[in-house]
C-alpha cells in the first residue's frame, strides 16, 4: 500500500497517516491479519518522527482497526472475529484525505468537485423519500413502506422536498393526491413515484364482521385515518354506536383496548398496541404501488 504525506499541509501528519491506513483497511488493500510496517520502518521511509507513527497506530488501535501483538508488531484487526469498532468511519477525515491526495496529484478544486458530483449522481438511491406535508400521514406511509420493502424511508414536506440535503441519495415517492404540488416543487430532472390509495373493498377484504353488539375501536395518531375508517365502517353497516374513535396522541389511549372485539388501526400505531388486542391494520398504499416500490428498490 502506498502512502502520501504532505509536511506542508494543515492536516497533521498523524491524521494523514492514520486515515490512509484506515482507507487501506476499508478498501481491503490491507487484509485482516496482515502485519503493518514497524514504527521505525515507516518513520525512516517517510522521514517523519517515530512518535508520529506510534500516535497513528495507537489511534487506529483505540478505534479497533489494528491491534498490537506483544513482541510481534502491529496487525490489521480481524473485523469478523472481533467486536465491532468505530461505527462511523470518520467521514470528514476520509474526505479530507481524498482531497489532499487529489491536490497533490495536480488536480484542481474545480476538477475534484466535478468528478465527485458525477460520482454522487451515479450512485443508486439508498432510501425512499416520502413527500407529504401532513406529518402524521407521512409517518404512517413511512411505516408501511419500510415494512413492505425492508428499505429505509425518510420524510419531507412538499415545501422542503427540493432541498439538496433532502434529495441526496433519495428515491422520491408521494401519493397521487398531491402529484401536482410535488411535481411543481421538485426540480424538473428529478422523478417521483406516485402511489395509489388502497380501495375500500381491498381494505375490507378478508375482514370478519363483528357481531352487531360488539365494540369496535379505531385508533390512530392521524385524524384523517379516524374519519376515513369511521366512514368506511359505517358504510359497511357497522352500527355507529358500536364504534369508538381514539386519538393515539392523547394520554391513556391504550387503556382497555383488549376489551374491544376489533381494533382498527394503521401500520404505525399497530406497533404500540397492547398485547392481546384483536387488531386489524387498514393500509393506505395499494398493493400495485407496493409492487412498484419493491421493483424500484430492487433496481437500486
Amino acid at each position: 500500500m502506498r502512502i502520501w504525506l504532505s509536511k506542508n499541509s494543515d492536516v497533521p501528519l498523524r491524521e494523514q497517516l492514520a486515515t490512509q491506513i484506515l482507507l487501506g483497511i476499508v478498501s481491503e488493500d490491507l487484509k485482516p491479519g496482515q502485519k503493518l510496517p514497524s514504527t521505525r520502518e515507516l518513520a525512516h521511509r517517510y522521514d517523519i518522527h517515530s512518535n508520529t507513527v506510534s500516535a497513528a497506530y495507537r489511534e487506529l488501535a483505540h478505534r479497533g482497526w489494528v491491534e498490537f501483538r506483544k513482541g510481534s508488531g502491529v496487525y490489521v484487526r480481524d473485523r469478523v472475529a472481533d467486536a465491532p469498532a468505530d461505527a462511523t468511519l470518520d467521514l470528514d477525515q476520509l474526505i479530507s484525505t481524498l482531497f489532499q491526495i487529489a491536490r497533490e496529484r495536480g488536480y484542481s478544486v474545480r476538477e475534484i468537485q466535478a468528478h465527485v458530483k458525477r460520482w454522487l449522481e451515479a450512485q443508486p438511491p439508498d432510501h425512499f423519500l416520502v413527500i407529504e406535508s401532513d406529518v402524521e400521514m407521512r409517518n404512517v406511509l413511512i411505516a408501511e413502506i419500510e415494512e413492505a420493502t425492508g428499505f429505509r424511508a425518510l420524510g419531507s414536506s412538499i415545501r422542503d422536498c427540493a432541498k439538496p440535503e433532502a434529495l441526496a441519495g433519495a428515491a422520491p415517492v408521494a401519493m397521487y393526491g398531491v402529484a401536482e404540488q410535488v411535481r411543481a416543487a421538485l426540480p424538473p430532472e428529478v422523478s417521483c413515484l406516485f402511489l395509489k390509495l388502497r380501495s375500500v373493498p381491498a381494505s375490507m377484504a378478508g375482514q370478519q364482521r363483528p357481531s352487531p353488539d360488539s365494540l369496535v375501536t379505531v385508533v390512530s395518531r392521524w385524524p384523517e385515518f379516524l374519519k376515513w375508517s369511521h366512514t368506511m365502517l359505517v358504510a359497511a353497516a357497522i352500527d355507529p354506536d358500536a364504534l369508538s374513535l381514539r386519538d393515539a396522541r392523547e394520554r391513556g389511549w391504550q387503556k382497555g383496548l383488549e376489551q374491544s372485539a376489533m381494533v382498527i388501526t394503521d401500520a404505525l400505531t399497530a406497533r404500540r398496541l397492547p398485547s392481546g388486542c384483536r387488531a386489524r391494520v387498514f393500509r393506505i398504499i395499494a398493493d400495485s404501488s407496493i409492487d412498484e416500490l419493491i421493483k424500484l428498490k430492487s433496481s437500486s
